[in-house]
This record gives structure tokens, sequence and C-alpha cells, in this order.
């Protein structure tokens, strides 16, 4: 059980070495996912396609492709997708003038079907699916026109949503992976503090973020995202564009993320500029015990819903919500998170996927005041055998929020 009490030696103890890494230059990072990897998750979908009658998968452009065949691509309206089937090799159709691109990051064995700007990529992929009676999966990735463009050259073979098989895939975390995320939380968390040591009155949010991502790129870490939100705009969870200036009193929300190999950290310390008010003491503290109660919550074979249930009650009995309800706590405890930011499973109501071992969340389980102030806290966790292990150690309290 992780209590109140824990620091980073405990945290440290907890997550094991190997996932406490060194923060400094780009070459401390861990090594990219390999292709003995990439391969090793096309043949666990690949059994899962033929446990469910599947006869191929269809994927777009997105972190899905890369997951499965390392190709980092964009989508645009040229459509460049992978296609698995269930029973043979993989390959993938792009734009002609884009294949040596889509080659530069390619990490499995697969044939590259290229087409001409005057062709038909839909064309392209049903005929390489003409063969195939069984249904045809298509991922979420997949936009409605290629979708129903298969239909369409396909009426005899059924065109079924394919989420499923990906999620049971990428849900579950590799050793490769969770190193690699730890990587990037610990980054995110040194970047926090470094900006944190450095805030100053009349600074705006800009500013801030500014010191956030000039310390993240430095540490050799993307900086994906660095939201700041100051005063009565940190009660609203992704901001306001209203001006926002540090001021003695304000309240100062950082949500900061980092990408390492294409794997994401989530973060967010809340902190006051000068001295705390009873008040704000106390809506701290107790988002800083419900990012606990999350914790203490998680058992594997849990439904992950039931980590927000429990939170949402200790909420409740201390006067905030009920439920989903302001002023309180308006959005899910957390989230999935992996090569995006926000991945299934949620811990949110309803939610009955089992707590697994491998499953990585974010743990934020913030409160809102309309009109005042918001607390938000939010630190990355994976889930063991044995219990819960967040990447970087826990806020201590709001005069030491990093």
């Amino acid at each position: 059980m992780i209590t109140r009490r824990t620091t980073l030696s405990a945290i440290g103890a907890l997550a094991g070495a190997a996932f406490m890494p060194r923060v400094g230059l780009a070459a401390d990072a861990p090594a990219p996912i390999t292709p003995a990897e990439h391969a090793a998750r096309l043949a666990r979908v690949q059994a899962l396609m033929q446990q469910a009658g599947i006869g191929a998968l269809v994927i777009e452009a997105g972190s899905a492709m890369t997951y499965f065949s390392g190709v980092e691509w964009h989508l645009s309206e040229r459509v460049t997708a992978l296609v698995i089937p269930a029973d043979d090799a993989p390959w993938v159709v792009t734009p002609a003038f884009e294949e040596p691109s889509v080659r530069e990051t390619l990490r499995i064995a697969a044939a590259v079907r290229a087409w001409d700007e005057d062709q038909s990529p839909i064309r392209l992929i049903a005929a390489g699916l003409g063969t195939i009676t069984r249904p045809i999966a298509v991922d979420r990735s997949v936009r409605f026109f290629v979708s129903d463009g298969l239909r369409r050259a396909l009426p005899a073979t059924p065109v079924v949503a394919g989420e499923a098989l990906v999620d049971r895939c990428r849900q579950i975390k590799s050793a490769a992976e969770l190193a690699l995320m730890a990587h990037a939380n610990a980054i995110t968390l040194a970047a926090i503090g470094e900006a944190h040591g450095r805030i100053s009155a009349g600074m705006t949010r800009q500013d801030i973020a500014a010191l956030v991502n000039q310390a993240t790129a430095r540490m050799g870490a993307a900086a994906e995202f660095a939201l700041v939100l100051v005063g009565e705009a940190s009660a609203y969870p992704h901001g306001s564009r209203q001006p926002q200036v540090v001021r003695e009193g304000s309240v100062i929300l950082l949500d900061c993320g980092a990408v390492v190999h294409g794997y994401q950290s989530d973060i967010s310390r809340t902190l006051v500029f000068g001295e705390p008010t009873a008040r704000q003491r106390k809506v701290w503290d107790t988002v800083r015990r419900g990012q606990d109660i999350a914790l203490e919550t998680a058992r594997i074979g849990v439904p992950v819903g039931t980590i927000d249930d429990a939170v949402r009650a200790f909420y409740t009995r201390e006067g905030w919500g009920p439920g989903y309800h302001l002023p309180g706590l308006s959005h899910r405890t957390g989230h999935g998170i992996g090569l995006d930011g926000h991945e299934s499973p949620y811990l949110v109501h309803g939610d009955a996927t089992p707590l697994q071992p491998g499953m990585c969340f974010s743990d934020e389980p913030g409160i809102y005041i309309p009109g005042e102030f918001g607390i938000r806290l939010e630190d990355c966790w994976y889930m063991t055998q044995t219990g819960p292990r967040t990447f970087t150690p826990l806020a201590r309290s709001i005069d030491q929020p990093v």
C-alpha cells in the first residue's frame, strides 16, 4: 500500500531499480522497441484474430500502426494503412511518393504496396483481401470512408469493429514499454521541479510552460505538452484563454508530458505562489488522499471502474460532488497511457475491464471549484501481481508539491 508518508527511496524500492532511471542526456534513455518485440506483437494479435474467427485487421496511420509495425506516420487525405492477415504476413499500403519515408520506420517484415495519385488505395486494400472470406476487422483509427469503401468493394465479406483485438494487445505493457514510460515520467517530474523553482510574480502561464518545455528538451525528451493554469483558470481542467498572471496567493496547476521513443508521460502538480490559505490546504490534502485511495483500491481482477467509484465515494463524504457534479471531480479518476496520452481502459464509473498486470494508468482525482480554484495531482502507475507501482514519487504536501 502506498501511503501519505511514501518517500522517494520507498517509491524506488517499490518500483524497482529498473524503473528509477537517471535523468540526464538522451543517451541515458532505454532503447526503443526492438523488431523482435514488434514481431511478437504481430503474433499475439494474429492468434487473437484466429481465435475470434477474423480474417484480417486493417489499421490506419497512428499509434496502433506504430505499435504493430514501427511505422510512424500521420493521417491525411492520402491513405496509409497496415493490413494484418490472420494467417499470412502483413503488408502496408501507402502513396508511392511516400514509400521511402514510410520504410524509414518500418520494423517488421512486410511488403509495401504503393498506389499512385490517380489510383484508389481502398481498391488496393480490397484486392489484397479478396481471397479472405472471414470478417475483416477495422481498428478505431480507420475512418468511415475507408471502412465503408471496403464494405462496398467486398460486399460478401463482413467488416466489423476490431478495436477490442488491438486493445487486448496494447493494454498490457512489456518491460521495455515500462522502462520507456518510467524514463519519460522521470524527466517530466524533474522538468516541473526545475520550473517550480523559477516561478516569480508577474509570470504568465506561457512563461512557466516555456520553462518546463526547455528543461524537458535539455534532458533528452520531446515535450508533448505543458498546460499551465493560474488562479481561477485552475478550476477548469483544460484551462481558459483569459490572461493569467502569477500573483501572491495564486494557485498554479501544471499538467505536463514528455515522449521518449514514442512513449508518453503525464504528471500534474498544483502549488500556491506564496502562503496557501486554509481552504487551499484542505482541498490539496483531500486530492492527495484521493490519489492514495485510487492506488489502495487497485487489485488484480477488480473492474477498473471501481477505482473511480472509491475515490468519488470519499469525495462525496467530504462534501464534494456528488458523482461528477461540481464543485468536485468532474472528470474520470484516470486513463490508460502508453504510445497515446489517453488509452483504454479508463478509470471511470462503469468500465468493467478487469485490472491486469502490465496495465498503466494516470492517477488524477482533481477537485475543481468554479470561480475559485482547482487542485489536480497526477502521477502514472502500472499494475503488478502484488499491487500498483508508481513511476515517480507522489507529491509530499502543498508546501513541497514537487
